[in-house]
């Protein structure tokens, strides 16, 4: 559970916002676990049914006999218990109506239009929030970098002690539960949030989002894995490459070494104000230069902490400036079709002084696993 002092914090910054908006409260609405991320971060509680309501004198979170042990031992906020067989829907009424809200914030992003067009019927006038509430959890304070480290951490730790199992023969699944086993014996609570791990060997690899799948990894393969752990809900985001053996095709060692430039280059530039145009176009055009431009075809970085993806992105459609407080990966990738890929992630928070990489714990080199 977040420290009650930062859940005090960011109420600060929602209320203040909330008055900008000239709104009477923020609504959120987590259904089955959808939306959950910011009703997480403000209220501290992490299940899969409540609906919360904050305005600037109180806080209430009401949820359902299953968690209202879990949701007071969680989160600072008043607790109410949830109606047997009453709706969410018929919840949120309650609490508009007791709060006597006219003016009200919901996240855009994530409630699902039949939530809305429900909601939309009580006298309450709606506003999109999604926006502001993103460009708030942006900033990460010190719970969510210790958090984010920590998962580093758990990954860095569990990935070292994965490899030395992989032997030739061992299925792409093997290896990723083999990992996940390892990131909860260091205490992490997952990998990711609704996201599955990548791991992608010989020609396979040339998919950036080849999740780890049936195929066997052989000896002379190239293997690319992409994975995270979770801990206080937070995740980390890494990706790194191993071969079994010496790889069959040589050219992929030349690769990463690119790779290694382009990763390196753009990572220093990391700093307030660049912009996350500028810093994906310095990778982009070590990896041209190298003659490998046209199989580099995303973008170089994104946000993440609760998601995976958040803003802001280093990417040419990208053109804000980064901020102090802003955890965002690097990760160029090369892939050829019917050949293979390689790409190398890590994690990085915007300092004053300009970038510091959370995810250190981890060596960037390509591994050659003996046989």
């Amino acid at each position: 559970m977040p420290h009650e002092n930062y859940m005090e914090n960011r109420l600060v910054g929602l209320r203040k916002k909330l008055l900008e908006e000239k709104l009477d409260a923020l609504l959120l609405i987590d259904s089955e676990s959808s939306g959950w991320e910011n009703l997480f971060y403000y209220s501290g509680f992490h299940g899969s049914s409540a609906v919360v309501a904050v305005t600037q004198e109180r806080a209430i979170l009401a949820t359902d006999s299953r968690y209202l042990t879990q949701a007071a031992q969680q989160s600072p906020f008043e607790i109410r218990a949830v109606k047997t067989g009453e709706s969410q829907v018929a919840t949120a009424g309650r609490l508009l109506g007791e709060l006597k809200i006219r003016r009200c914030g919901y996240d855009g992003a994530m409630l699902s239009a039949q939530t809305y067009l429900a909601l939309s019927e009580f006298s309450v006038e709606w506003r999109n929030f999604s926006s502001a509430m993103a460009e708030q959890r942006r900033r990460k304070d010190a719970h969510e970098i210790e958090s984010i480290i920590k998962a580093a951490d758990i990954a860095s730790a569990a990935y070292l002690e994965t490899l030395p199992l992989v032997r030739p023969g061992m299925k792409e699944k093997e290896f990723a539960k083999l990992l996940e086993l390892n990131i909860a014996r260091h205490d992490g609570e997952g990998v990711w949030h609704k996201n599955e791990m990548i791991v992608a060997s010989g020609v396979r690899s040339a998919m950036p989002h080849g999740v780890a799948s049936a195929k066997k990894m052989e000896a002379g393969d190239q293997v690319t894995v992409d994975y995270g752990a979770i801990f206080g809900a937070y995740m980390s985001d890494l990706t790194r490459n191993f071969s079994l053996g010496a790889p069959k095709d040589a050219e992929f060692l030349e690769i990463h070494e690119v790779l290694l430039k382009a990763h390196r280059d753009s990572a220093a530039l990391l700093k307030p104000g660049a912009r996350g145009c500028d810093v994906h176009a310095v990778a982009a055009q070590v990896i041209a230069d190298a003659g490998y431009g046209a199989y580099f075809g995303h973008g170089l970085g994104h946000s993440f902490g609760l998601e995976i993806h958040e803003a802001p992105r280093l990417s040419p459609l990208y053109q804000g400036p980064l901020q102090c407080g802003d955890v965002i990966t690097i990760e160029p990738g090369i892939y050829i079709p019917d050949r293979g890929g390689l790409r190398i992630e890590d994690d990085y928070l915007i300092t004053e002084d300009g970038a510091r990489r959370l995810s250190a714990n981890l060596p960037q080199e390509f591994v050659h696993l003996p046989l």
